[in-house]
Protein backbone atom coordinates (compact mmCIF):
# COMPACT_ATOMS: atom_id res chain seq x y z
CA UNK A 1 0.00 0.00 0.00
CA UNK A 2 1.48 3.51 -1.19
CA UNK A 3 2.20 5.84 2.02
CA UNK A 4 0.77 8.54 2.35
CA UNK A 5 4.23 11.05 0.58
CA UNK A 6 4.22 9.34 -2.09
CA UNK A 7 0.28 9.50 -2.85
CA UNK A 8 0.79 13.70 -2.55
CA UNK A 9 3.47 13.49 -4.90
CA UNK A 10 1.64 11.88 -7.25
CA UNK A 11 -1.62 13.86 -7.29
CA UNK A 12 1.20 17.02 -7.44
CA UNK A 13 2.31 15.67 -10.17
CA UNK A 14 -1.45 15.34 -11.83
CA UNK A 15 -1.95 18.74 -11.35
CA UNK A 16 1.37 20.47 -12.84
CA UNK A 17 0.37 17.87 -15.55
CA UNK A 18 -3.01 19.82 -16.09
CA UNK A 19 -1.45 23.31 -15.84
CA UNK A 20 -1.07 24.44 -19.46
CA UNK A 21 1.58 27.25 -20.03
CA UNK A 22 -0.71 29.94 -19.96
CA UNK A 23 -1.90 29.01 -16.88
CA UNK A 24 1.87 29.04 -15.66
CA UNK A 25 2.89 32.69 -16.60
CA UNK A 26 -0.74 33.90 -15.43
CA UNK A 27 -0.19 32.89 -12.26
CA UNK A 28 3.75 33.04 -11.61
CA UNK A 29 4.33 36.83 -13.13
CA UNK A 30 5.84 38.03 -10.65
CA UNK A 31 7.75 35.48 -9.97
CA UNK A 32 9.48 34.86 -13.57
CA UNK A 33 9.70 38.79 -13.14
CA UNK A 34 12.16 38.34 -10.37
CA UNK A 35 13.78 35.99 -12.51
CA UNK A 36 14.20 38.09 -15.39
CA UNK A 37 15.23 41.05 -12.71
CA UNK A 38 17.49 38.62 -11.13
CA UNK A 39 18.80 37.55 -14.42
CA UNK A 40 20.45 41.55 -15.09
CA UNK A 41 21.88 41.50 -11.59
CA UNK A 42 26.08 41.79 -11.33
CA UNK A 43 28.55 44.26 -11.14
CA UNK A 44 28.78 47.29 -12.87
CA UNK A 45 32.14 46.39 -14.01
CA UNK A 46 32.85 47.11 -17.71
CA UNK A 47 34.84 45.32 -19.86
CA UNK A 48 38.06 48.31 -20.00
CA UNK A 49 36.55 50.72 -17.63
CA UNK A 50 36.73 51.27 -13.89
CA UNK A 51 34.07 50.74 -11.59
CA UNK A 52 30.89 52.70 -11.69
CA UNK A 53 28.50 52.64 -8.47
CA UNK A 54 25.09 51.04 -9.30
CA UNK A 55 22.58 53.56 -7.47
CA UNK A 56 20.46 50.82 -7.29
CA UNK A 57 21.20 47.08 -5.41
CA UNK A 58 18.07 45.60 -7.59
CA UNK A 59 19.00 46.10 -10.71
CA UNK A 60 21.78 45.78 -13.02
CA UNK A 61 22.54 46.25 -16.46
CA UNK A 62 19.78 44.73 -19.05
CA UNK A 63 23.08 44.61 -21.75
CA UNK A 64 24.89 42.19 -20.25
CA UNK A 65 27.32 40.32 -22.76
CA UNK A 66 25.26 37.51 -23.95
CA UNK A 67 27.01 34.05 -25.97
CA UNK A 68 26.82 34.22 -29.69
CA UNK A 69 25.22 31.42 -31.76
CA UNK A 70 28.70 30.06 -32.56
CA UNK A 71 32.04 31.26 -32.51
CA UNK A 72 32.38 34.48 -34.17
CA UNK A 73 34.93 36.27 -36.23
CA UNK A 74 34.32 39.66 -34.96
CA UNK A 75 33.56 40.95 -31.83
CA UNK A 76 32.65 44.20 -32.46
CA UNK A 77 31.33 46.29 -35.92
CA UNK A 78 32.14 50.36 -37.28
CA UNK A 79 29.60 51.27 -39.72
CA UNK A 80 30.90 53.79 -41.90
CA UNK A 81 27.40 55.00 -43.71
CA UNK A 82 28.12 58.23 -46.59
CA UNK A 83 24.55 59.67 -45.92
CA UNK A 84 23.40 60.40 -49.90
CA UNK A 85 25.29 57.50 -51.53
CA UNK A 86 28.68 58.28 -53.14
CA UNK A 87 29.28 57.35 -57.10
CA UNK A 88 30.60 54.19 -57.40
CA UNK A 89 31.79 55.18 -60.98
CA UNK A 90 34.04 57.89 -59.75
CA UNK A 91 35.33 55.81 -56.55
CA UNK A 92 35.68 51.59 -57.37
CA UNK A 93 33.44 50.48 -60.14
CA UNK A 94 35.64 51.19 -63.06
CA UNK A 95 34.03 51.43 -66.32
CA UNK A 96 36.48 52.74 -69.84
CA UNK A 97 33.49 51.99 -71.95
CA UNK A 98 31.17 54.13 -70.18
CA UNK A 99 34.03 57.05 -70.76
CA UNK A 100 33.48 56.32 -74.63
CA UNK A 101 29.95 56.89 -74.61
CA UNK A 102 30.50 60.47 -72.54
CA UNK A 103 27.83 62.65 -74.17
CA UNK A 104 25.81 60.74 -76.12
CA UNK A 105 22.43 59.94 -75.39
CA UNK A 106 20.94 57.06 -73.30
CA UNK A 107 19.83 53.98 -75.25
CA UNK A 108 16.33 53.58 -74.90
CA UNK A 109 16.62 50.32 -73.26
CA UNK A 110 18.47 51.68 -70.20
CA UNK A 111 15.24 53.56 -69.34
CA UNK A 112 11.90 51.24 -70.29
CA UNK A 113 10.07 50.82 -67.49
CA UNK A 114 12.27 51.62 -65.12
CA UNK A 115 11.62 54.23 -62.52
CA UNK A 116 14.32 57.16 -61.38
CA UNK A 117 13.93 59.43 -58.77
CA UNK A 118 14.66 62.80 -61.17
CA UNK A 119 15.51 61.97 -64.40
CA UNK A 120 12.68 62.84 -67.30
CA UNK A 121 13.49 61.94 -71.15
CA UNK A 122 16.19 61.06 -72.37
CA UNK A 123 19.72 61.99 -70.34
CA UNK A 124 22.94 61.88 -71.66
CA UNK A 125 25.54 58.89 -70.98
CA UNK A 126 28.09 60.75 -68.28
CA UNK A 127 31.86 58.74 -67.72
CA UNK A 128 33.91 58.86 -65.19
CA UNK A 129 34.76 62.64 -63.57
CA UNK A 130 37.66 60.93 -61.94
CA UNK A 131 40.98 59.05 -62.78
CA UNK A 132 41.34 55.57 -62.24
CA UNK A 133 44.74 52.89 -61.48
CA UNK A 134 44.95 49.59 -59.92
CA UNK A 135 46.14 49.52 -56.50
CA UNK A 136 48.12 46.75 -54.63
CA UNK A 137 48.70 43.31 -55.47
CA UNK A 138 45.23 42.92 -55.55
CA UNK A 139 45.46 44.82 -58.08
CA UNK A 140 41.83 46.70 -57.00
CA UNK A 141 40.94 49.96 -59.44
CA UNK A 142 40.52 52.95 -56.93
CA UNK A 143 40.27 56.66 -58.24
CA UNK A 144 42.41 59.19 -57.59
CA UNK A 145 39.76 60.87 -55.37
CA UNK A 146 40.84 58.33 -52.53
CA UNK A 147 44.56 58.77 -52.92
CA UNK A 148 45.11 57.93 -48.77
CA UNK A 149 42.84 54.85 -49.25
CA UNK A 150 44.63 53.35 -52.09
CA UNK A 151 47.28 51.97 -49.50
CA UNK A 152 44.05 49.96 -48.23
CA UNK A 153 43.72 47.76 -51.99
CA UNK A 154 44.92 44.70 -49.92
CA UNK A 155 43.30 45.01 -46.40
CA UNK A 156 39.34 45.18 -48.17
CA UNK A 157 37.05 42.94 -49.81
CA UNK A 158 34.70 45.23 -52.19
CA UNK A 159 31.02 44.01 -52.99
CA UNK A 160 30.27 45.59 -56.39
CA UNK A 161 26.75 44.28 -57.80
CA UNK A 162 24.92 45.31 -54.45
CA UNK A 163 21.47 46.16 -55.41
CA UNK A 164 18.68 47.40 -53.65
CA UNK A 165 14.92 47.68 -53.89
CA UNK A 166 14.30 51.77 -52.84
CA UNK A 167 15.47 54.88 -54.86
CA UNK A 168 14.52 57.56 -52.54
CA UNK A 169 16.91 58.35 -49.56
CA UNK A 170 14.65 57.70 -46.54
CA UNK A 171 13.13 54.55 -47.11
CA UNK A 172 16.48 53.08 -49.01
CA UNK A 173 18.42 54.05 -45.40
CA UNK A 174 15.64 52.45 -43.86
CA UNK A 175 16.39 49.23 -45.47
CA UNK A 176 20.02 49.53 -45.21
CA UNK A 177 19.81 49.46 -41.69
CA UNK A 178 16.78 48.30 -40.32
CA UNK A 179 16.16 45.59 -43.43
CA UNK A 180 12.97 47.46 -44.12
CA UNK A 181 11.82 50.50 -45.90
CA UNK A 182 9.19 51.35 -43.23
CA UNK A 183 9.07 52.57 -40.21
CA UNK A 184 9.37 50.63 -37.06
CA UNK A 185 11.71 48.04 -37.39
CA UNK A 186 14.97 48.27 -35.37
CA UNK A 187 18.36 49.19 -36.61
CA UNK A 188 20.93 46.01 -37.18
CA UNK A 189 22.51 48.04 -34.07
CA UNK A 190 19.88 47.67 -31.92
CA UNK A 191 19.58 43.61 -33.52
CA UNK A 192 23.34 43.49 -32.17
CA UNK A 193 22.78 45.11 -29.21
CA UNK A 194 19.91 42.38 -28.11
CA UNK A 195 21.59 39.47 -29.39
CA UNK A 196 25.25 39.81 -27.81
CA UNK A 197 24.76 42.96 -25.49
CA UNK A 198 27.78 44.50 -24.51
CA UNK A 199 31.36 43.66 -22.73
CA UNK A 200 31.22 47.34 -21.34
CA UNK A 201 28.31 47.54 -19.10
CA UNK A 202 28.88 51.01 -18.63
CA UNK A 203 29.07 52.67 -22.04
CA UNK A 204 26.10 52.22 -24.37
CA UNK A 205 25.91 48.70 -26.83
CA UNK A 206 25.35 51.03 -29.67
CA UNK A 207 26.69 54.42 -30.58
CA UNK A 208 26.27 57.02 -33.39
CA UNK A 209 28.45 60.00 -34.27
CA UNK A 210 26.87 62.01 -36.91
CA UNK A 211 29.29 64.84 -39.13
CA UNK A 212 28.73 66.62 -42.27
CA UNK A 213 26.66 69.13 -40.87
CA UNK A 214 23.21 66.94 -40.67
CA UNK A 215 21.69 63.59 -39.91
CA UNK A 216 20.70 61.07 -42.77
CA UNK A 217 17.21 61.85 -44.43
CA UNK A 218 15.51 59.01 -42.71
CA UNK A 219 16.32 60.57 -39.38
CA UNK A 220 16.96 59.10 -35.78
CA UNK A 221 14.85 56.16 -37.04
CA UNK A 222 17.86 54.47 -38.59
CA UNK A 223 19.36 53.69 -35.50
CA UNK A 224 15.80 53.40 -33.61
CA UNK A 225 15.00 50.36 -31.43
CA UNK A 226 11.66 49.88 -33.02
CA UNK A 227 9.53 47.04 -31.60
CA UNK A 228 12.61 46.09 -29.28
CA UNK A 229 13.31 47.30 -25.47
CA UNK A 230 14.20 51.24 -26.26
CA UNK A 231 17.61 50.04 -24.13
CA UNK A 232 18.88 48.87 -27.37
CA UNK A 233 18.82 51.58 -29.52
CA UNK A 234 21.45 53.72 -30.35
CA UNK A 235 22.60 56.49 -28.42
CA UNK A 236 23.88 59.63 -30.25
CA UNK A 237 27.22 61.28 -28.95
CA UNK A 238 28.56 64.34 -30.45
CA UNK A 239 32.29 65.23 -30.55
CA UNK A 240 31.69 69.03 -29.93
CA UNK A 241 30.43 70.08 -26.35
CA UNK A 242 28.54 68.10 -24.17
CA UNK A 243 28.99 64.79 -25.55
CA UNK A 244 25.20 63.23 -24.88
CA UNK A 245 22.70 66.01 -24.23
CA UNK A 246 21.19 66.14 -20.78
CA UNK A 247 23.05 63.84 -19.05
CA UNK A 248 25.12 66.41 -16.86
CA UNK A 249 24.09 67.45 -13.93
CA UNK A 250 21.94 70.57 -13.46
CA UNK A 251 22.88 73.32 -11.04
CA UNK A 252 22.79 73.04 -7.72
CA UNK A 253 22.81 69.21 -8.04
CA UNK A 254 25.57 67.00 -7.42
CA UNK A 255 26.61 63.74 -8.07
CA UNK A 256 25.61 61.97 -4.54
CA UNK A 257 21.98 64.13 -4.72
CA UNK A 258 21.52 62.38 -8.65
CA UNK A 259 22.21 59.38 -7.24
CA UNK A 260 19.77 60.15 -4.75
CA UNK A 261 17.36 61.09 -7.10
CA UNK A 262 17.78 58.33 -9.62
CA UNK A 263 17.22 55.64 -6.74
CA UNK A 264 14.00 57.27 -5.97
CA UNK A 265 12.60 57.23 -9.25
CA UNK A 266 13.88 53.61 -9.83
CA UNK A 267 12.15 52.41 -6.52
CA UNK A 268 8.81 54.15 -8.00
CA UNK A 269 9.70 52.17 -11.35
CA UNK A 270 9.93 48.65 -9.68
CA UNK A 271 6.69 49.06 -7.79
CA UNK A 272 5.22 49.81 -10.90
CA UNK A 273 6.99 46.90 -12.63
CA UNK A 274 6.12 44.25 -10.23
CA UNK A 275 2.01 45.69 -10.51
CA UNK A 276 1.79 45.44 -14.45
CA UNK A 277 4.75 43.44 -15.25
CA UNK A 278 5.63 45.72 -18.23
CA UNK A 279 9.33 44.83 -19.69
CA UNK A 280 9.53 48.47 -20.93
CA UNK A 281 10.11 49.11 -17.06
CA UNK A 282 12.60 47.44 -16.76
CA UNK A 283 14.43 49.15 -20.05
CA UNK A 284 13.71 52.35 -18.29
CA UNK A 285 15.77 51.31 -15.11
CA UNK A 286 18.01 50.05 -16.86
CA UNK A 287 18.24 53.28 -18.92
CA UNK A 288 18.05 55.55 -15.92
CA UNK A 289 21.26 53.18 -14.61
CA UNK A 290 23.04 54.28 -17.73
CA UNK A 291 22.56 57.76 -18.06
CA UNK A 292 24.34 58.07 -14.56
CA UNK A 293 27.08 55.66 -15.58
CA UNK A 294 27.87 57.66 -18.43
CA UNK A 295 28.05 60.71 -16.95
CA UNK A 296 31.72 59.66 -16.20
CA UNK A 297 32.35 57.23 -18.45
CA UNK A 298 31.36 58.89 -22.03
CA UNK A 299 32.99 62.28 -21.11
CA UNK A 300 36.62 60.25 -20.76
CA UNK A 301 35.89 58.40 -23.41
CA UNK A 302 34.90 60.96 -26.00
CA UNK A 303 38.02 63.38 -24.77
CA UNK A 304 40.27 62.30 -28.06
CA UNK A 305 41.92 65.76 -26.77
CA UNK A 306 44.95 63.58 -24.38
CA UNK A 307 45.71 61.40 -27.93
CA UNK A 308 49.52 61.09 -29.20
CA UNK A 309 49.99 64.69 -31.71
CA UNK A 310 51.27 61.75 -34.20
CA UNK A 311 47.06 60.40 -33.93
CA UNK A 312 46.06 62.80 -34.52
CA UNK A 313 48.57 63.95 -37.79
CA UNK A 314 47.38 60.49 -39.14
CA UNK A 315 43.83 61.00 -38.59
CA UNK A 316 43.39 65.16 -39.48
CA UNK A 317 41.87 65.30 -36.15
CA UNK A 318 40.91 68.89 -34.65
CA UNK A 319 39.23 68.39 -30.92
CA UNK A 320 36.36 70.09 -30.18
CA UNK A 321 35.57 70.12 -33.91
CA UNK A 322 32.78 68.26 -35.23
CA UNK A 323 34.04 65.73 -38.02
CA UNK A 324 34.11 62.98 -39.73
CA UNK A 325 37.85 62.51 -38.44
CA UNK A 326 37.01 63.14 -34.75
CA UNK A 327 34.53 60.48 -35.39
CA UNK A 328 36.54 58.16 -36.25
CA UNK A 329 38.89 58.58 -33.81
CA UNK A 330 36.43 58.56 -31.35
CA UNK A 331 35.41 54.49 -33.01
CA UNK A 332 38.68 53.74 -32.20
CA UNK A 333 38.61 54.70 -28.75
CA UNK A 334 35.52 52.91 -28.32
CA UNK A 335 36.19 49.96 -29.83
CA UNK A 336 38.76 49.72 -27.17
CA UNK A 337 36.85 49.87 -24.92
CA UNK A 338 34.70 47.10 -26.26
CA UNK A 339 31.47 49.21 -27.51
CA UNK A 340 29.70 46.63 -29.67
CA UNK A 341 28.21 48.42 -32.78
CA UNK A 342 29.73 52.23 -33.57
CA UNK A 343 27.84 53.43 -36.34
CA UNK A 344 29.00 56.57 -38.30
CA UNK A 345 27.24 58.51 -40.37
CA UNK A 346 28.70 61.34 -42.73
CA UNK A 347 26.22 63.56 -44.94
CA UNK A 348 26.62 65.37 -48.26
CA UNK A 349 26.94 62.57 -50.94
CA UNK A 350 23.85 63.41 -52.61
CA UNK A 351 25.56 64.37 -56.69
CA UNK A 352 22.54 65.17 -58.49
CA UNK A 353 24.83 68.11 -60.05
CA UNK A 354 21.53 70.76 -59.74
CA UNK A 355 24.52 72.92 -57.93
CA UNK A 356 28.46 73.15 -56.63
CA UNK A 357 28.08 71.64 -53.68
CA UNK A 358 26.33 68.67 -54.94
CA UNK A 359 28.22 68.19 -58.45
CA UNK A 360 30.77 65.17 -59.38
CA UNK A 361 33.25 67.99 -59.77
CA UNK A 362 33.42 70.29 -56.76
CA UNK A 363 30.83 68.85 -53.85
CA UNK A 364 31.96 65.41 -54.07
CA UNK A 365 35.65 65.63 -54.02
CA UNK A 366 35.10 67.77 -51.08
CA UNK A 367 33.32 64.92 -49.46
CA UNK A 368 35.81 62.35 -50.73
CA UNK A 369 38.54 64.87 -49.06
CA UNK A 370 36.82 65.07 -45.91
CA UNK A 371 36.88 60.58 -45.26
CA UNK A 372 40.03 59.42 -47.21
CA UNK A 373 42.28 60.83 -44.80
CA UNK A 374 40.63 59.48 -41.81
CA UNK A 375 38.63 56.36 -42.90
CA UNK A 376 42.30 55.04 -43.98
CA UNK A 377 44.11 56.19 -40.79
CA UNK A 378 41.38 53.99 -38.62
CA UNK A 379 42.21 50.78 -40.61
CA UNK A 380 45.82 51.10 -40.03
CA UNK A 381 45.12 52.53 -36.15
CA UNK A 382 42.80 49.17 -35.89
CA UNK A 383 45.75 47.23 -37.14
CA UNK A 384 48.46 48.45 -35.72
CA UNK A 385 46.47 47.61 -31.88
CA UNK A 386 46.03 44.53 -33.42
CA UNK A 387 42.42 44.88 -33.62
CA UNK A 388 41.42 44.89 -36.88
CA UNK A 389 41.39 41.02 -36.88
CA UNK A 390 38.05 41.09 -34.44
CA UNK A 391 36.64 44.59 -35.20
CA UNK A 392 34.37 44.57 -38.91
CA UNK A 393 34.99 47.59 -40.86
CA UNK A 394 31.79 48.23 -43.29
CA UNK A 395 31.36 51.59 -45.65
CA UNK A 396 28.74 52.71 -48.37
CA UNK A 397 25.81 54.32 -48.90
CA UNK A 398 22.25 53.56 -49.22
CA UNK A 399 22.07 52.67 -52.98
CA UNK A 400 24.11 53.94 -56.20
CA UNK A 401 24.04 56.32 -59.02
CA UNK A 402 23.03 55.76 -62.68
CA UNK A 403 25.60 55.93 -65.42
CA UNK A 404 23.72 58.20 -67.19
CA UNK A 405 24.10 62.19 -65.86
CA UNK A 406 20.75 63.46 -64.43
CA UNK A 407 18.18 65.57 -66.17
CA UNK A 408 15.05 67.65 -65.00
CA UNK A 409 12.10 67.43 -66.98
CA UNK A 410 14.88 66.65 -70.26
CA UNK A 411 17.03 69.59 -69.09
CA UNK A 412 20.64 68.92 -67.97
CA UNK A 413 21.64 69.95 -64.98
CA UNK A 414 24.41 73.27 -64.56
CA UNK A 415 26.49 70.28 -63.43
CA UNK A 416 27.63 67.27 -63.66
CA UNK A 417 26.23 64.68 -61.49
CA UNK A 418 24.16 61.04 -60.98
CA UNK A 419 20.58 60.27 -60.17
CA UNK A 420 19.73 57.17 -57.90
CA UNK A 421 20.14 53.94 -59.02
CA UNK A 422 18.93 50.69 -57.19
CA UNK A 423 20.61 47.84 -59.52
CA UNK A 424 23.81 48.47 -58.97
CA UNK A 425 26.40 50.27 -56.24
CA UNK A 426 29.84 49.43 -54.22
CA UNK A 427 30.32 48.66 -50.53
CA UNK A 428 33.83 47.62 -48.78
CA UNK A 429 34.36 45.86 -45.85
CA UNK A 430 37.34 45.18 -44.21
CA UNK A 431 38.81 42.99 -40.89
CA UNK A 432 36.23 41.03 -38.37
CA UNK A 433 36.69 38.04 -41.14
CA UNK A 434 36.28 39.41 -44.64
CA UNK A 435 38.78 38.35 -47.02
CA UNK A 436 41.48 40.87 -47.67
CA UNK A 437 42.75 42.39 -51.55
CA UNK A 438 39.57 40.57 -52.91
CA UNK A 439 36.73 41.82 -55.16
CA UNK A 440 33.11 39.71 -55.25
CA UNK A 441 30.74 40.79 -58.02
CA UNK A 442 30.50 42.29 -61.19
CA UNK A 443 28.70 45.00 -62.78
CA UNK A 444 28.14 45.14 -66.93
CA UNK A 445 30.33 47.33 -69.01
CA UNK A 446 28.71 50.64 -68.02
CA UNK A 447 28.16 49.56 -64.25
CA UNK A 448 24.00 49.82 -64.53
CA UNK A 449 23.20 46.38 -63.75
CA UNK A 450 25.03 43.79 -61.68
CA UNK A 451 25.87 40.36 -63.98
CA UNK A 452 27.30 38.41 -61.21
CA UNK A 453 27.50 37.71 -57.60
CA UNK A 454 25.22 39.81 -57.05
CA UNK A 455 24.40 41.05 -53.13
CA UNK A 456 21.08 42.40 -51.56
CA UNK A 457 20.75 44.49 -48.28
CA UNK A 458 19.25 40.95 -46.78
CA UNK A 459 22.86 39.29 -47.70
CA UNK A 460 24.85 41.97 -46.29
CA UNK A 461 23.09 41.86 -43.24
CA UNK A 462 23.49 38.29 -42.68
CA UNK A 463 26.61 38.12 -43.74
CA UNK A 464 27.47 40.61 -40.84
CA UNK A 465 25.58 39.06 -38.77
CA UNK A 466 27.45 35.52 -39.17
CA UNK A 467 30.79 37.57 -38.48
CA UNK A 468 29.61 38.54 -34.94
CA UNK A 469 28.74 34.48 -34.78
CA UNK A 470 24.78 34.87 -35.04
CA UNK A 471 22.45 33.23 -37.55
CA UNK A 472 20.12 35.29 -39.40
CA UNK A 473 17.21 32.99 -38.93
CA UNK A 474 18.24 32.38 -35.12
CA UNK A 475 18.30 35.72 -34.34
CA UNK A 476 14.56 37.00 -33.76
CA UNK A 477 11.50 38.70 -31.47
CA UNK A 478 8.11 37.76 -30.79
CA UNK A 479 5.72 40.89 -31.78
CA UNK A 480 2.16 41.16 -32.76
CA UNK A 481 2.03 37.56 -33.39
CA UNK A 482 4.60 36.13 -34.91
CA UNK A 483 8.81 36.22 -34.71
CA UNK A 484 10.52 38.99 -36.80
CA UNK A 485 14.21 38.73 -37.79
CA UNK A 486 16.26 41.53 -39.37
CA UNK A 487 16.51 39.89 -42.84
CA UNK A 488 12.66 38.99 -42.56
CA UNK A 489 12.19 35.84 -44.64
CA UNK A 490 15.37 36.35 -47.01
CA UNK A 491 19.00 36.91 -47.03
CA UNK A 492 22.15 34.47 -46.95
CA UNK A 493 25.45 34.79 -45.76
CA UNK A 494 28.26 35.89 -49.02
CA UNK A 495 30.56 33.08 -47.75
CA UNK A 496 32.69 33.37 -50.58
CA UNK A 497 33.91 36.96 -48.88
CA UNK A 498 34.73 35.34 -45.72
CA UNK A 499 38.22 34.17 -44.88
Amino acid sequence: MKNIDNILKELQYKSLEQTTRRHFLRNCTTGLGSIALGSMLGSCMGGSGDKVQSTSPQVGNALASKASHFVPKAKRVIYLHMAGSPSQLELFDYKPELAKLHGLECPPALLEGKKFAFIRGVPKMLGPIADFKQHGDSGAWISNRLPHFTQKADKVSFLKAMHTDEFNHAPAQLLMHTGTPRLGRPSIGSWVSYGLGTENENLPGFIVLCSGGNTPSAGKSVWGSGFLPTVYQGVQCRSKGDPVLYTGNPDGMNRDLRKKSIDAINRINQENYNEVNDPEILSRISQYEMAFKMQMSVPEAMDISKEPEYIHEMYGTEPGKASFANNCLLARRLAEKNVRFIQLYHWGWDSHGSGKDGSLEHGFVDRCNEVDKPMTALLTDLEQRGMLDETLVVWGGEFGRTPMQENREGKQMAFYGRDHHTEAFTIWMAGGGVKEGFTFGETDEIGYYGVKDRVHIHDLHATMLHLLGMDHESLTYHFQGRDFRLTDVAGNVVKDILA
